[in-house]
């Protein structure tokens, strides 16, 4: 075989990860792991099931679902052709695939309303920043069948509890109604009305939404889009009764159950299939990209991808940006750690160890020994660098005897065990 170069430039010796992307190391999965078991708690207890879905998807199921004018799709999916020829895209974001998974598993006929979650990584070709990678990753939930107030409320109130679940009190809920097929369009015309007065003054992103998208413009992040919008008409003036009815019980929900809330008539949420309730969960902690998860009323979309007319409410938060948060306030999760480290202290003892730390394992103790070969010194210095609850050091004179020392680290109290007792001691 012939021999590569270590200077050969087409065979470069370093690698790195591809921009917008990240490692997570094995200091940094406690945090997650603990994060995500109690976002699976808080959603047990609401009784959504998990759904796990494809990390790719045939292109034309977001461009239908999100909306060909989104920022999504337009500039920040991941879009590639396989070897067959058909356009298939990294999914930018979890509904579109649990709605898909719905209506292709016929979930509706089981039950009249399908409560699911998910939790994994989204892709989107994004200018990374703080809490936005190009890789990152998103937890969610779907309600799909209801088209009650009470529904959207729910949502709300499982996505605020995850919040303080996990100690974060430091946020704001704003919410918002987007009307519907039937109120929708006609206040359009007349914001892209009042929009046209003022396209010159406004920035090029926000020129191109106003016959594109016009609601779009009222949700524009540029400051001086901001000022130039901010006496424009606002939807929840122009609602139709059953909107209005719909937003005024969600107002009186939230209120019942205790939850603060503002009005956004701005909020528009930035993908197509939202219908009535869109809110949005923000924290100071984050800075100016402040949003921690959004959410509302789709009920239009089951039936645009091919499926029944389905009332369905949702919504999706950022793994990354509540892990910022824990991270800024100093959280430290429960480490991983061995229950015992096993010593050998001399040759004659290694299989005894090996043997006995297997056995353990099977048992459900999480065991540990050395496996390098190394002396007595530095195994003891292994067991206290693994933040191992007890040590036990073994040797001949201990096999011939049958009993050991066990050192408790944390105090480093000792007591003599039986070998041959010793699962039956850590299961005590």
């Amino acid at each position: 075989m012939r021999r590569i170069p270590s200077h050969d430039n087409r065979y470069p010796v370093n690698y790195r990860s591809i921009k917008g992307t990240k490692d997570i190391l094995p200091s940094e999965t406690p945090l997650w792991q603990f994060v995500e078991q109690t976002i699976r708690e808080v959603f047990r207890q609401f009784n959504y099931k998990e759904i796990r879905t494809p990390v790719f998807e045939t292109t034309s199921l977001f461009a239908r679902s999100i909306g060909e004018l989104t920022d999504i799709v337009g500039k920040e999916m991941y879009t590639f052709q396989d070897r067959s020829g058909d356009s298939i895209t990294l999914r930018p974001e979890g509904t579109a695939s649990a709605i898909r998974a719905y209506i292709q598993n016929n979930l509706g006929e089981a039950l009249p309303l399908s409560k699911v979650y998910y939790i994994g990584p989204m892709f989107r070709q994004e200018r990374p920043q703080a809490g936005r990678l190009r890789q990152f990753h998103q937890f969610g939930a779907e309600a799909i069948g209801s088209p009650t107030a009470e529904t959207d409320v729910e949502i709300i109130a499982m996505t605020i509890e995850i919040y303080k679940r996990l100690g974060i009190t430091n946020y704001s809920l704003q919410i918002n109604s987007v009307g519907d097929e039937e109120c929708r369009p006609k206040y359009k015309e007349i914001l892209n009305a009042e929009l046209q007065k003022i396209a010159g003054q406004l920035s090029t992103e926000s020129q191109k939404r106003i016959d594109q998208n016009p609601m779009r413009v009222l949700d524009s992040k540029n400051e001086n889009d901001q000022k130039l919008t901010a006496g424009m008409p606002l939807i929840t003036d122009y609602l139709n009764e059953e909107c209005a009815t719909h937003f005024a019980k969600v107002k009186s929900l939230l209120t019942a159950y205790g939850i603060p809330y503002t009005v956004n008539g701005r909020l528009v949420r930035g993908l197509d299939y939202y219908t009535k309730t869109a809110f949005e969960i923000t924290s100071t902690e984050l800075g100016s990209q402040d949003a921690l998860a959004g959410g509302g009323r789709y009920d239009l979309l089951v039936k645009e991808l091919g499926g029944k007319q389905t009332p369905s409410v949702g919504f999706a938060a950022g793994m990354e940006r509540l892990l910022m948060i824990l991270e800024k306030k100093g959280f430290q999760p429960p480490q991983q750690r061995p229950t015992v480290f096993i010593a050998a202290a001399d040759d004659a003892a290694r299989e005894w160890v090996l043997t006995t730390t297997m056995k353990l394992r099977s048992q459900g103790i999480a065991s540990e020994c050395d496996l390098l070969a190394r002396s007595l010194k530095s195994q003891m210095k292994e067991a206290d660098r693994q933040q191992a609850e007890f040590s036990l050091v073994v040797g001949a004179t201990e096999l011939e005897s049958g009993k050991a020392l066990l050192k408790h680290l944390s105090d480093h109290s000792q007591q003599n065990i039986v070998l041959e007792a010793i699962a039956e001691f850590f299961k005590h």
